[in-house]
């Protein structure tokens, strides 16, 4: 009997989710592991490799025990990760030199200053769709190689493999055989052709990274790698899917036709609109990026509107201020009132992204008063994280819905709240962690479960809809007004 299951490892920034998913397109059991963040220093983050590997091994294994049935029963495997994070490893040890340098870390500040002062955004925008920013990953890999010479002189002599945490974790899973990568991962480094769909040269030289020292570049799904069960909870299974989380949450919310688009509610938010096979550029503050390639090929591109702290808020307010216990009661403490009484919260923790972009930007919590509570301020970051959407989407072609999904999508106060500010339904699916199903559902396909992509259609279940008040139209118009302002004050302040 051929296996009909897939185990989707979705290795997020502050923890790591297995899940196995059947052939309709249920969640059968899932495990979850948190890791530790580092803050070295102000607007630093790190995360140590070893960490995310012990969280992945964890996560597993619970979804495994959890599950009733048995490896035979899998498929294969399908993963999806943080995606601008890099890594370093020994290419024999597999041990990491230093901790991971994060996505949301602002040390390159003045690196990506100085390449736009050379002259050099237009170019770098023009191959990669992105911006000289210290979201992604080139810039990182040259400031290691400024600051740690020592270390990067090991990657230049090729015993240190450079990656995101895709890569990583297949060659922890793999003993080293393989140093792989997909095109969703590639695209956000700013060492990528988009158009090409390659490395380019042009860029490694740029920002000083060796082209030997990257992984190969893979398509989206078939069999990619593979299990060494001597490394992976003696598991033998082929590795038949990888994405970065976001378009792995367009894939999962099945958004494979030119216009569909889906918001992700994770640690940032992000909005993904498919662009099919043309990359489309944006003057508003969006960037352009691979979606996935079919093994034909064919590269499928997206729009996308990146915002750097959104869930990052609600754990802020959890472990930062402790004036919450769990992430899941903000949507109770939140409706105890029924405004912020005038309390604005522009969650720029590390900068702002689209479509603003500015990382001197840093947090601002305006209008308190006497009698603000931490009602007042738990719904002012609720009502942050809607209208930081609302800044992308206002930069995007009109949209009649919005599709959710990501672990805040559970809270039905922000989905209202959100509805009610965008002034069209948004829908909610019946499984949230649709950046884990995308995983699943390449994975399946690249091993058989699934025949098409319309398959996958008949499997994306709604759960909800929740309609625009027409009433809340005007106190939602002033609040967005009041945000506005608030995010003038925040920029440029670091």
């Amino acid at each position: 009997m051929t296996a009909s299951n897939v185990l989707a490892i979705d290795a997020g920034t502050t923890g790591v989710t297995a899940v196995v998913v059947t052939a309709d397109g249920t969640i059968a059991a899932r495990g979850y592991q948190e890791f530790a963040q580092h803050f070295p220093h102000p607007g630093w983050v790190e995360h140590s490799p070893e960490e995310i590997w012990q969280a992945t091994i964890e996560s597993t294994r619970a979804a495994l025990k959890a599950w009733d049935g048995t490896p035979a029963d899998l498929a294969g495997i399908g993963i999806t990760n943080q995606r601008e994070t890099v890594l370093l490893w020994d290419r024999e040890t597999l041990g990491s030199p230093r901790r991971a340098i994060v996505w949301q870390d602002r040390r390159t500040t003045d690196i990506c200053e100085r390449l736009k002062t050379e002259g050099h955004e237009d170019r770098v925008a023009e191959l990669t769709g992105l911006r000289l920013d210290p979201y992604f990953s080139g810039t990182k890999l040259a400031w290691l190689a400024e600051h740690e010479p020592h270390t990067w002189a090991l990657v230049e002599s090729g015993r240190y493999a450079v990656g995101t945490v895709d890569s990583y974790l297949i060659a922890r899973m793999s003993r080293g055989t393989w140093h792989v990568t997909d095109v969703s991962n590639a695209s956000r480094t700013l060492l990528f052709d988009l158009e090409r769909g390659e490395w380019s040269e042009e860029l490694c030289a740029l920002f000083g990274v060796p082209r030997d020292a990257l992984p190969e570049v893979v398509d989206s799904w078939g069999e990619l790698a593979r299990t060494d069960p001597r490394s992976f909870l003696d598991l033998d299974l082929p590795i038949a899917g990888i994405a970065g989380d976001q378009q792995s949450a367009l894939f999962g919310q099945t958004c494979f036709d030119v216009g569909d688009s889906k918001c992700t509610y994770g640690t940032g938010s992000f909005i993904l609109t498919n662009t099919g096979s043309t990359v489309e550029r944006s003057d508003a503050g969006l960037l352009s990026t691979a979606g996935w390639r079919a093994p034909s090929g064919e590269i499928t591109y997206a729009l996308e509107g990146a915002i750097f702290v959104t869930g990052a808020a609600v754990q802020w307010l959890r472990d930062g201020l402790q004036i919450v216990g769990t992430a899941a009661e903000t949507a109770a403490i939140a409706a105890t009132v029924d405004s912020t009484d005038g309390v604005v919260f522009v969650p720029a923790l590390t900068g702002l992204g689209a479509p603003h972009w500015d990382p001197h930007a840093r947090g601002a919590i305006l209008g308190l008063t006497r009698g603000t509570t931490r009602a007042h301020i738990v719904r002012a970051t609720l009502e942050a994280i809607t209208y930081e959407v609302r800044d992308v989407i206002d930069t995007m072609p009109a949209l009649t819905s919005v599709a959710v999904d990501g672990g805040a999508a559970a809270n039905d106060l922000l989905c209202q709240l959100q509805a009610d500010l965008l002034g069209v339904p948004v829908e909610r699916p019946k499984i949230v962690e649709t950046t884990a199903l995308g995983a699943a559902f390449m994975a399946g396909l690249g091993t058989g479960v699934w025949d098409s992509t319309e398959d996958l259609r008949s499997s994306w279940q709604l759960d909800r809809v929740f309609e625009p008040d027409p009433a809340a139209a005007d106190k939602t118009a002033a609040a967005y007004a009041l945000w506005l302002k608030a995010v003038e004050r925040s920029k440029g302040w670091a």
